[in-house]
């Protein structure tokens, strides 16, 4: 922060909030899971009706398991220590049935709140939305709809191939293992992580070959894909609006400090219902840049400290949004006048 002396009292204020509780973790996580999986089996039961009914069930489904899916965030910035059996568990429960896998996140998230990368092309969740917004409708569109059909042919069909093929698996490494919003994204893979990356695959070859066969020979009903598919879309659609309403995207290409990402991050405390589409503490998205080691149950406590002790000018007041539709609303009309101002300087005469 620019004032030295603000910057030690908000360290001050949360020095006694990096603590995770192990206890919360659990139970959120499991109870996220209890409710997601059974949900869908509900909309799976009820899929022929299209009734709502089945749209509700749906609807908890999508909200839980996306809840649970967000936990991944917090695995990528948890010691393993922390939490004994947590991200297996995780795997188990979300990774594996959803097709996220820990290691499509975990070494690649860190890049993003680099000192050395956030905001350039090798930050994997960035890209400059402030200046186009045919990019952010086509990253909408992609990232809501094709992404669930990718990662289908990512680990059910290439996966056994790759296994197999070990040349083949090292370009999957690089290039398609990864949940990242970059195309110009390149991760480099350690040999533990391949190894990782190899042992997952193979549980969710194992474990989806089972599935298939059941369906196939009738002990699952056929719609289940089709459910699965519907909510993960939704899963999808959810994540992408929290993106585009995380950031100002407004990058010229260079490395920030934590307070350049501060000021370039947007927090959205809002109500309970914020917690829908921003869950496990995503609504405090420009805190958690500051603060990163700070765990999903604290960061309401720590903004709330912040806020109400800091000065008015500080920029953890400027950095919240009093709503995602306001976020999303300002970060389309500055996309496009950047394309007017564009456009203007093109078709000026002797320009």
């Amino acid at each position: 922060m620019e004032d030295p002396d603000s910057e030690v009292v908000a360290h001050a204020l949360v020095a006694d909030l990096h603590i995770p509780k192990p206890l919360i973790f659990w139970a959120d996580m499991m109870a996220s899971a209890a409710l997601g999986w059974s949900a869908f089996a509900l909309t799976v039961a009820m899929a022929g009706s299209f009734s709502l009914s089945m749209l509700a069930a749906g609807t908890i489904a999508a909200l839980a398991l996306y809840r649970g899916v967000c936990f991944t965030h917090e695995l990528a910035h948890l010691r393993r220590s922390a939490l004994p059996g947590f991200e297996t568990t995780w795997n188990v429960l979300f990774g594996v049935p959803l097709l996220l896998p820990s290691f499509t996140y975990l070494g690649v998230h860190q890049s993003h709140h680099s000192l050395s990368t956030y905001g350039t092309r090798d930050d994997p969740e960035y890209l400059p939305f402030a200046s186009s917004r045919r990019l952010m409708i086509a990253f909408g569109l992609q990232s809501s709809l094709l992404l669930p059909f990718l990662m289908v042919i990512r680990f059910i069909v290439l996966s056994p191939m790759a296994l197999a093929w070990p040349a083949m698996h090292r370009w999957l490494e690089v290039h398609a293992s990864s949940f990242a919003m970059n195309p110009e994204y390149r991760r480099l893979v350690a040999p533990e992580m391949a190894s990782k990356m190899r042992r997952w695959e193979t549980a969710i070859v194992a474990c989806w070959g089972v599935a298939l066969l059941l369906i196939y020979r009738g002990v699952l009903p056929s719609r289940t894909l089709l459910v699965w598919l519907a909510i993960m879309v939704a899963v999808s659609l959810l994540n992408t609006v929290r993106v585009l309403g995380a950031h100002e995207y407004e990058t010229d290409g260079h490395a920030r400090s934590r307070e350049g990402q501060l000021r370039d991050s947007i927090d959205t405390p809002g109500g309970w219902w914020t917690e829908g589409w921003a869950p496990v503490g995503l609504r405090y998205h420009a805190l958690h840049h500051y603060f990163p080691g700070i765990p999903y149950h604290n960061l309401g406590y720590a903004y709330r400290r912040l806020v109400r002790k800091l000065p008015s000018a500080s920029p953890y007041r400027e950095s919240t949004s009093p709503s995602l539709q306001r976020s999303l609303r300002a970060l389309y009309v500055k996309a496009k006048r950047r394309a007017a101002s564009v456009g203007s300087t093109v078709h000026t005469p002797g320009a």
